[in-house]
């Protein structure tokens, strides 16, 4: 099969129903690549639920909204990971009263010995084979970083030490990696983890939420860095627990919660910013500024299009999350 030029790629979208003509939407065209940007953007969510484009114009806008999105985003979740990661650090510091890998492994870790005393053969069995994965994934991530010559780890070895601090290893860990570490840590520091951060503990029966929510955040972050489509949530591939929709329902008094939209990852971010004691006026600022490049998007397209692109109750959940804030 023949590829296209822009000329001809121009012509197969008029004869698409797409009107897009001129200097103008060529360099456009141009700039943001007919399949990073029309055939990345032209449905939502999925290849079955089709925008109805009628021009050019639209698509570009939809782009562009999804580009301001990502920068809007982008300095709040890099604000949460470093954030909750230094609380996460301190919590287990603190617990295994050491700044040793090894004595985190041991004190603070789920494994075999030190599971629950309700728990079965099988499941200590699987605590067991969790840790050996991390601790497999954390030699990993230390031995790359030693190759690639990071003096945040190289210093360690190079002066004689057994083995890096586990602050260091915080310093290069990723929010993957990060996130799979809470999710093995004992119960008893979960929780602790969690109170600290002030979660609303009462619907996270097995203080599962400091993880998952990471998890959640990172699949956004990811998005973001990889330049991939965030404006309908395409990235999300996993089925939020109920405690992680309750939570936010209850706590900020919403009628539902479900990750569905990009709404849903703006509260997500403000009720992380609230519970790290960013200053109102902030949060309020970066509602305000969803808001706004939202409102502008409706305004460059036709209603077929925004009514599938902006969730209808958005302007209410706005409202609803500024009267919590």
């Amino acid at each position: 099969m023949g590829y296209k030029k822009t000329d001809a790629l121009m012509r197969h979208l008029r004869d698409s129903g797409i009107d897009i003509h001129g200097s103008r939407h060529k360099r456009e065209l141009i700039n943001t690549g007919y399949y990073h940007g029309y055939k990345g953007y032209r449905f939502f969510r999925n290849s079955n639920k089709r925008i109805p484009f009628t021009s050019y114009d639209e698509i570009y806008a939809t782009i562009q909204y999804d580009s301001e999105l990502k920068s809007l985003f982008y300095s709040k979740v890099m604000f949460i990971e470093t954030a909750v990661k230094n609380i996460a650090l301190e919590s287990i510091l603190v617990n295994a009263n050491s700044e040793s890998i090894k004595d985190m492994y041991d004190k603070v870790v789920s494994g075999y010995n030190n599971a629950p005393a309700s728990a079965t053969a099988e499941e200590k069995r699987k605590l067991q084979q969790n840790k050996l994965n991390l601790q497999y994934s954390i030699q990993s991530s230390l031995s790359n970083a030693y190759r690639k010559n990071n003096p945040k780890i190289t210093h360690f070895y190079n002066k004689g030490y057994s083995d890096a601090p586990v602050w260091a290893l915080f310093e290069i860990m990723t929010m993957g990696d990060f996130g799979y570490l809470l999710s093995c840590l004992t119960y008893d520091v979960r929780d602790d983890i969690s109170k600290r951060l002030g979660l609303y503990v009462s619907v996270d029966l097995h203080r599962q939420l400091i993880y998952k929510y990471i998890y959640t955040i990172k699949e956004l972050r990811n998005a973001i860095a990889h330049n991939s489509v965030v404006f309908d949530t395409r990235f999300n591939n996993f089925a939020p627990s109920k405690a992680m929709k309750q939570c936010l329902s209850k706590e900020m008094g919403l009628p539902y919660v479900n990750f569905k939209t990009i709404g849903d990852y703006v509260i997500l971010i403000c009720y992380y910013l609230k519970l790290l004691k960013v200053s109102k006026t902030e949060i309020k600022s970066f509602i305000r500024s969803y808001e706004k490049i939202t409102d502008n998007y409706i305004k460059h397209v036709n209603s077929n299009v925004s009514a599938i692109v902006i969730h209808p109750d958005t302007a209410n959940r706005m409202a609803i999350i500024k009267k919590y804030i």
